[in-house]
């Protein structure tokens, strides 16, 4: 009996200490579960593996170079187009425009009667292909001076238009212009001729965007030659740019008025444009110009220009808008220094 009753009482014991056991187990696998979670930072280590979230926030930063790059061009290309064939060193002080009268190339070129002409074609840009546009005189002159004839086929006075033209965004832009006329008779003045001036060769006269103060008489024109404005026009009177003169007396007026500009210029960033209105009907109105200036590299040039490829390299130099059918024409190439 005794025998039995320790063996029950070892049996519960054992039984109890098992229960103690298992209790004891399950308490600590009831605190190992919480460091499940905390080992759930592999849930904090999705941070970590975080670059998924990352790399979208890195994206961006990526994306800004190569929006850049889109815009870089739309900005290069712009100068492209506007400048392509003036370099950026290339803008004259002064810009002198001398105007002569009814002569084609043929009866000036190699001719003993211009021997300082020639000199100046010698020295500079000469183009060897250059045109008129039109007979008589004046549409030549307002095709140069405002892209168009403004519908004018002769040599009539009178005429008041206040389209844009060659002074008129000069002035705009900031820069500076005047028209010098030998035999003017004051400044400002709209007469239609006076001696041997005629206002069919001056063409600025005719528009009334262009202040009065700007229609000079020759003998206004500066002896101190940075006081010129910008842009400048010089006409000779009808003696004195071979319309009714000879070629031998407007040589000589032109090297005796003009001469000491353009020595002038060759060190002070200035100038000299030499062209005729028209040639004297004798042969396609061929016409020689020429163009005198420290950027200039002197040499024969075959480019066929007119009045109006002059006036949109004018343009081109100083940024102006295009007026008329120079918005038609290319700039003349080539002929600048770098």
């Amino acid at each position: 009996m005794k025998l039995s009753f320790l063996l029950i009482k070892t049996c519960m014991v054992v039984s109890i200490l098992l229960f103690i056991i298992t209790a004891c187990s399950k308490v600590d696998q009831g605190q190992i579960q919480p460091s499940v979670p905390t080992q759930s930072p592999t849930s904090t280590q999705s941070p970590n593996s975080s670059p998924v979230p990352t790399n979208p926030s890195t994206k961006p930063e990526i994306s800004k170079p190569s929006i850049s790059p889109t815009a870089s061009p739309m900005v290069s290309a712009k100068p492209k187009a506007t400048k392509p064939a003036v370099t950026e060193n290339v803008i004259p002080d002064h810009v002198v425009i001398v105007v002569e009268e009814n002569h084609s190339y043929e009866k000036l070129i190699g001719n003993k009667a211009a021997p300082y002409i020639n000199t100046l074609a010698g020295q500079g840009a000469f183009f060897t292909h250059s045109y008129a546009v039109a007979h008589p005189s004046q549409p030549n002159y307002f095709v140069l001076f405002s892209g168009s004839n403004q519908g004018v086929k002769d040599d009539s006075c009178g005429h008041v238009f206040k389209t844009a033209n060659l002074a008129s965004e000069l002035v705009k832009a900031g820069y500076s212009f005047a028209g010098y006329s030998e035999d003017l008779p004051s400044t400002g003045s709209m007469a239609c001729s006076n001696h041997q001036y005629g206002r069919k060769h001056s063409p600025w006269v005719s528009f009334s965007n262009v202040a009065k103060e700007s229609n000079v008489p020759f003998d206004q024109f500066p002896k101190d030659y940075s006081k010129l404005p910008t842009v400048s026009f010089v006409i000779p009177n009808l003696d004195n740019d071979m319309h009714d003169g000879t070629i031998l007396a407007a040589d000589d007026w032109l090297k005796n008025h003009i001469g000491s500009y353009v020595d002038w210029a060759q060190s002070h960033n200035s100038l000299l444009i030499l062209t005729w209105d028209e040639d004297d009907s004798s042969k396609d109105n061929h016409i020689p110009t020429i163009f005198v200036g420290p950027m200039i590299k002197p040499a024969n040039y075959d480019q066929h220009i007119t009045h109006l490829n002059v006036l949109r390299t004018l343009e081109e130099l100083y940024q102006l808008p295009y007026l008329g059918g120079t918005a038609e024409v290319s700039t003349i190439q080539g002929i600048w220094k770098q």
